[in-house]
């Protein structure tokens, strides 16, 4: 049994999509121990109190800096005896977590990554400023920075011609983030999932 927490900072509706397939049974041998927010007013608390999950939070504004908030946070996963770290919405630097959980934190971006990696304001503003036709969302592995690193898979979205930043920022997440997040948690639940260097590989599923 993968024992797991989603880390959070807002709404939590990339939560709400790990909570609907543990619901539907779409993530074998996974517990989602613990939800631990930023933020004490994140709607996210709400969702995962309401599904029975505990939620903590580890409040940023108690620490003097990054680090020693992450290392707060790093702690008190490993006292939960967590192996996987699941961002859901997460706002924060990751700090010193990567280092302790080494391919085991798993994102999403909201992007066909690399796309658009330099972009520092709204990226789906960008992607209807520079025309792109295709666009998507990325599920990968943390890396030691706590940026993108390994991509685990990723999922295109078509640019409709009367998108505006919402309306596809909308989509990306329900059809995108959505879906490869828990697809993605599944995976790594089965034992499927392989770093080779900075590739993921996914191996076929045993008889």
């Amino acid at each position: 049994m993968v024992r797991a927490a989603a880390l959070v900072s807002g709404d939590g509706a990339e939560l709400q999509a790990i909570l609907d397939a543990m619901y539907f049974q779409e993530i074998p041998d996974f517990e989602l121990v613990a939800v631990i927010s930023s933020r004490r007013e994140a709607y996210a608390m709400k969702r995962s109190l309401s599904a029975g999950v505990p939620a903590y939070v580890v409040d940023p504004e108690l620490f003097p800096n990054i680090t020693s908030h992450s290392m707060a946070v790093a702690n008190k996963l490993k006292d939960m005896d967590i192996e996987l770290v699941i961002l859901a919405g997460y706002e924060l630097p990751l700090g010193v977590i990567p280092y302790q959980f080494k391919n085991r934190i798993i994102g999403t971006y909201p992007a066909m990554y690399p796309a658009f990696e330099d972009t520092d304001g709204d990226i789906q503003l960008a992607v209807l400023e520079r025309g792109i036709k295709i666009t998507g969302a990325t599920a990968y592995f943390a890396d030691p920075d706590g940026r993108v690193g390994g991509v685990i898979m990723q999922k295109a979205i078509e640019v409709k011609a009367n998108d505006e930043p919402e309306t596809l920022r909308r989509r990306v997440l329900e059809e995108g983030q959505w879906k490869i997040l828990p697809q993605s948690v599944a995976l790594y639940c089965e034992g499927r999932l392989s770093v080779r260097g900075n590739r993921v590989v996914i191996e076929d599923k045993a008889d």
